[in-house]
């Protein structure tokens, strides 16, 4: 008789997993209760459509660059340059766009590979001569910020060609309208139908990914943890979606964002870099010896940092329509808040992008919803600052807890 050789999923018990994973299921409660609190404080503002896309618009930089930042956290590095790399990218696309006449075709890639240079300079300092990351992006953040002043000579450029703003303020067309728009509370099918399949396909993935483990005797989240996240996120995805659909559809920069989200949530979780990233901010030199090349990672996660800085770079230029010398100032720390904020640890080797993206919301979520109370930034910086420290104290007391 014929008997089932392969390996058992170990049983978790609702309260062991639970304890194992409070951060991750934390933060996304935190998140829909932060949204719930600042729709109610707000009179009901928060969730209105144009005000849902404008949160999408006002943080999709962060989203983008925290992606980044979070391989350089993870990997027991810190990137204070971003934010100047924000604003010389700005300028510099500014010069070719309007005074050189150049092409946003030919613009934006050559932006990224300047951004990717500008990472690799500080990355060589880091990986090969050893020098502290706080140290050579601190010195980063000062001559970029210095050398946006010199291009831009103090002064503003723009505006923009409209080829290039629609890389920030455009939206994906409707090709599905089948109703009179001056009748129809939906205006951007498009939008709905894609945020529906986008749910259908999480779920699918998550059950799935259920049965891969059930089958190579992995341990599987407990089945109601599982389907209380997959509603929680379908529910909230829904009535986002809905709602973009009632105003003018995906915005641009949101699908731009989703499409990085999914590239690097594969990356870390599924190739071999990805777990070589986590590795060496676990043990640095454990990595060294099992045969990693710990400098040329190093290395490669700067040069990804700049690269996005330098599209974000663009995405906030489009938005303003202008490129100033004052760009970005104070964008690392929302950056590198988001990342803590989402369960990045310090010390390194710890971090998801999940977390890095729901950090993100939370901060722009909290800024928004400040903002619209009238709030004034003296407190907001307060509040924001407190989280922050609260977030990294969380962090800082599981794992001498779990010593």
């Amino acid at each position: 008789m014929a008997t089932d050789t392969r390996p058992q999923a170990p049983n978790v018990s609702v309260g062991d997993y639970l304890r194992k994973n409070i951060r991750e299921y934390g933060l996304l409660l935190a998140l829909v209760v932060i949204m719930l609190l600042f729709q109610f404080l707000t009179d009901g503002v928060l969730f209105r459509p144009v005000n849902i896309t404008n949160l999408v618009l006002q943080n999709s930089f962060i989203v983008i660059m925290a992606l980044g930042m979070l391989l350089i956290i993870v990997a027991g590095h810190i990137d204070l340059s971003v934010g100047s790399i924000v604003a010389f990218i700005g300028g510099v696309a500014a010069i070719m766009l309007v005074r050189w006449d150049w092409s946003p075709v030919v613009v934006v890639p050559l932006c990224i590979l300047i951004g990717a240079a500008m990472g690799a300079a500080q990355g060589y300092w880091v990986a090969y001569q050893k020098i502290p990351s706080f140290i050579v992006t601190l010195a980063g953040m000062l001559v970029f910020r210095g050398m946006t002043y010199v291009i831009l000579e103090g002064r503003p450029i723009g505006p923009f060609p409209r080829e290039f703003q629609l890389l920030s303020t455009g939206f994906i067309p409707d090709f599905l309208s089948f109703t009179d728009p001056a009748t129809s509370e939906i205006k951007n099918y498009v939008a709905l139908i894609a945020v529906l399949a986008l749910v259908a396909f999480a779920i699918y993935t998550g059950m799935r990914n259920r049965r891969l483990n059930d089958e190579h005797g992995t341990e599987n989240e407990p089945f109601v943890f599982f389907a209380v996240q997959m509603a929680i996120i379908s529910i909230v995805a829904v009535f986002l979606g809905y709602q973009l659909a009632t105003y003018r559809g995906l915005p641009n920069v949101l699908v731009i964002m989703a499409v990085l989200i999914a590239i690097y949530a594969f990356v870390t979780t599924r190739t071999t870099i990805g777990r070589r990233i986590y590795a060496l901010g676990g043990n640095e030199k454990a990595a060294k010896l099992s045969g990693i090349n710990t400098e040329r990672l190093t290395f490669y996660a700067f040069v990804n940092m700049g690269a996005l800085a330098a599209l974000a770079g663009m995405i906030i230029a489009a938005r303003l329509n202008s490129a100033t010398p004052k760009a970005g100032v104070g964008f690392e720390l929302d950056v590198i808040a988001a990342c803590f904020i989402g369960g990045a640890s310090a010390s390194g080797g710890v971090g998801k992008i999940t977390g890095a993206v729901i950090g993100a919301f939370i901060m722009g979520v909290m800024n928004n919803g400040m903002s619209i109370m009238g709030i004034g930034i003296d407190y907001q910086q307060l509040i924001k600052g407190l989280v922050l420290l609260a977030a990294v104290y969380f962090d800082v007391y599981n794992k001498n807890k779990a010593v």
